[in-house]
């Protein structure tokens, strides 16, 4: 094989699989589960999302790179436009041809970025084989080496890896509206998708606490909202949010929990959230609202759900569901004025479908939230 930046590069499968390719990016390796994703474009926001801590990321569309990586656009008020986050959030990156970016607004290509956050990648690779092997066996540990060898390998166990560890922020983090009134996000992970989505509908301050907050720091801020968002990781290991759900429900503030945060809240309401077999990563899949009958196609980012109905939240009333698989992927608590939804509504990347979510949680709160 030859290989354009004259390293080779290879993926290590817990099952005893070496796949060889070709390396790019960081010379480094790194350990995580191997999954992927459908999406056609969007890179940039795919590896900057932080629900991906923890995972090697397998890119199915065959050709990635294309457009480069602009420079990060921050807003006046500290909300990234462009990315998820601040960083790579991805422990590696699988392609079947990385290419050159070439757009009016590409600053590094995809090799470039990757180097510069210590990221390795490999390409060459036979990505629909691969994928078809985790869709038949499920989800993967594996190991991703780019340029180099190493001579011991160690277990890795993600599903007992609290990773919002990794992606939390430390301190409180202000986002400054026009109006004086706040919305909270308890942030284990969050998109930055997620918070101009809310800032756009609400205009009000939107502060950031730690995941890891108890009730009284959130409830300082005199929130007309609360939103528990999306990260990384298994959620039955997040006992202390879990808790400060529930403490959160005592003082009936509206909640809108999405991805991770919908977890949360089933776990926090008495239902069941299980490892799905190889998950949902996707801009393009489908959910049915079964209130109105209305589908929408929206982004997925998450490698646990509700699996039925039958391991719902207590009095919780079934919102959405995905034709596919049957999972929910919604659910409404009317009397604790709670939304939840496991897909993404502000769809960073995706299409647009459900951003009336947002506009929603804002009428449950001017209703007396």
């Amino acid at each position: 094989m030859i290989c354009k930046r004259n390293h080779k590069g290879f993926l290590y499968l817990e099952d005893g699989t070496i796949i060889e390719g070709c390396g790019f990016g960081s010379k480094a390796f790194s350990y995580g589960e191997v999954v992927f994703t459908t999406s056609m474009y969007g890179y940039p926001e795919l590896l900057t999302d932080p629900s991906y801590k923890g995972q090697i990321l397998i890119i199915a569309y065959p050709l990635v790179g294309n457009y480069g990586i602009p420079r990060m656009n921050i807003s006046k008020n500290g909300i990234i436009e462009n990315f998820e986050s601040e960083r790579i959030q991805i422990n590696g990156l699988v392609v079947s041809e990385e290419t050159e970016g070439n757009k009016w607004n590409s600053h590094l290509s995809l090799h470039e970025w990757l180097l510069q956050n210590g990221i390795p990648g490999i390409s060459n690779i036979d990505t629909r084989s691969l994928i078809k092997k985790i869709r038949s066996r499920g989800v993967i540990e594996g190991i991703i080496l780019s340029g180099i060898e190493i001579e011991n390998i160690s277990s890795f166990k993600y599903d007992e890896i609290d990773f919002t560890s990794f992606t939390s922020p430390k301190n409180v983090i202000v986002h400054e509206g026009e109006y004086d009134e706040s919305i909270v996000i308890v942030d284990c992970g969050i998109k930055h998708g997620i918070i101009k989505g809310i800032y756009d509908t609400f205009l009000y301050n939107i502060i950031r606490v730690p995941c890891k907050s108890n009730v009284n720091d959130i409830i300082k801020f005199d929130p007309k909202g609360v939103v528990f968002g999306n990260g990384p990781g298994n959620p039955n290991l997040l006992k202390e949010v879990i808790d400060t759900y529930n403490f959160v429900l005592e003082y009936k503030i509206p909640i809108l929990g999405i991805c991770l945060g919908h977890q949360i809240g089933t776990l926090a309401l008495g239902g069941k959230i299980n490892k799905m077999k190889f998950g949902h990563r996707a801009v393009n899949k489908p959910v049915i609202d079964v209130i109105t009958g209305n589908s929408y196609i929206t982004t997925h980012n998450h490698g646990y759900g509700i699996l039925s109905a039958k391991d719902m939240p207590k009095n919780a009333k079934l919102w959405f569901v995905d034709p596919d698989d049957s999972t929910v992927e919604g659910w409404i608590n009317e009397e604790k004025r709670i939304l939840s939804v496991q897909f993404h509504p502000e769809a960073r990347p995706g299409p647009l479908d459900t951003t009336w979510i947002f506009r929603k949680f804002k009428k449950i709160i001017q209703k007396g939230g």
